[in-house]
């Protein structure tokens, strides 16, 4: 009897897990992402060199910045009208995703924690060199 009750949490959480795994990835699929802010975590120390890096990387590398996630885990990141790919990966629960080579060699992988994601807006915390920050994106 309580085998049966084990195995039934077992399977109905690995129900929910896979829900919002597909969840996550049904609302990031087929959609261009536009960076249009960078902005510092709100748990994140203060930092004068933090908030000048966020400006400037808003008003220069971001500026121009889109993210597609499509079928087959392919990952197209276009920077200042320049495409690169590779795959992408949901994991704990939907609340990471990883992306790297497009051989899906985690040897150069980049971790990006979800902060926010609807239809229409998908908020991603990521790390860049010495700080963290917050990639806020709008879909076009």
């Amino acid at each position: 009897m309580k085998l049966r009750i084990v195995l039934s949490v077992i399977t109905a959480l690995l129900a929910m897990t896979g829900c919002k795994t597909k969840t996550t990835n049904e609302l990031l699929m087929h959609k261009k992402w536009r960076v249009y802010d960078v902005q510092i975590p709100p748990d994140a120390p203060v930092s004068n060199t933090q908030y000048i890096q966020a400006a400037d990387l808003k008003k220069g590398y971001y500026s121009d910045v889109y993210y597609q996630f499509l079928d087959d885990n392919l990952f197209v990141a276009t920077i200042a009208g320049k495409p690169d790919s590779g795959k992408y990966f949901i994991l704990s629960n939907g609340a990471m995703i990883s992306v790297t080579a497009s051989n899906g060699d985690r040897k150069v992988e980049n971790l990006v924690t979800v902060m926010k994601l609807t239809d229409t807006n998908f908020d991603m915390k990521v790390t860049s060199t010495d700080f963290q920050f917050i990639l806020c994106t709008k879909k076009e």
